[in-house]
Parts: C-alpha cells; sequence; structure tokens
C-alpha cells in the first residue's frame, strides 16, 4: 500500500519542513509515503471563503483516483489513542492499495471534498494551525509504523 499525505499550500516554517521531512524519510522505511502539496491559490483577496475552500478542493481531488481511499484530517473526524491509530492503519493497509490523508487550508474542505472523502481523522478537540497539524501527523503516522513493528518509539 503506498501513503500519499496531500497538503494545500506549502509548509511555510522552516523548522516544520524540516521536521516534516525527517518523519516523512523515516516512514518511508515502513511504507511507500509521499507528500504532494497543492499550490496556493494566488489572488485570494477577491474570493470568499468558500470560493477558495471550493478552488482548493477542485485541485485537490485531481489528485485522487476512485480506487483511493480518502480520508481528511477534520476536526469532527474520529479521534484515536496512538495505539488505536495504529491498528486502524493497518486494516488500512490490508484493504487498498492507496491511502491518501488530506490536510485542508486554513478555512477547511469544501463540500465536495467531504462528499468523495471515505473517512475522517481528528488529531484533538483542540485546533492547530494547518501548518503545524503537517508536522503533528507525520509524526503520528511514523509512531503508527513504529507500534506495528514492536519498535521501541511508543512507550505505553
Amino acid at each position: 500500500m503506498k501513503t500519499i499525505l496531500i497538503l494545500i499550500g506549502k509548509t511555510q516554517n522552516k523548522h516544520f519542513v524540516a521536521g516534516i521531512k525527517d518523519y516523512a524519510e523515516r516512514i518511508n522505511h515502513y511504507m511507500p509515503f509521499e507528500i504532494k502539496v497543492v499550490p496556493e491559490l494566488k489572488n485570494t483577496k477577491h474570493l470568499s471563503e468558500t470560493q477558495q475552500k471550493q478552488k482548493e478542493g477542485e485541485l485537490l481531488l485531481k489528485l485522487v483516483q476512485p480506487t483511493d481511499t480518502l480520508v481528511l484530517l477534520d476536526e469532527r473526524g474520529q479521534e484515536f489513542r496512538s495505539v488505536e491509530f495504529a491498528s486502524w492503519l493497518q486494516k488500512k493497509q490490508n484493504t487498498t492499495r492507496r491511502l491518501i490523508f488530506a490536510i485542508g487550508g486554513p478555512y477547511g474542505f469544501d463540500q465536495e471534498v467531504y462528499k468523495r472523502a471515505d473517512d475522517k481523522v481528528s488529531l484533538s478537540h483542540m485546533t492547530f494551525s494547518h501548518q503545524m497539524v503537517r508536522l503533528i501527523f507525520t509524526e503520528q503516522i511514523y509512531r503508527a509504523c513504529t507500534i506495528l513493528k514492536g519498535e521501541p518509539y511508543h512507550h505505553e
């Protein structure tokens, strides 16, 4: 199974970029993993939040194939403990060829993206910036991989 993380716009903070790159390289030791970036929209001052989400959604959905499993990182998604997430990820690995996670832009996802999504996952009841979520989530994927391999990274 290949796992892809789709991001809306580049990660701005150089520390986040370095951390995400580090975890992405680590994840690749366990499974094929790729990060794809949907380019930021230009001239968004003239767009409403809804219009911006719609345009971002169209670009995101172009990267998703009909047979892909699309999982949105969303505040209304299912929350997991790390061990539960690892188990959930393993089940997905057994049932899909391409697992795609998507982190939306600052306003979230368009309704068409929600309609296409197969699942939603939440990292917390708290709100994090969409930039910070990228680092937190790549670390959680790495943590799940180490849990599944029985490695000592995660302490229960």
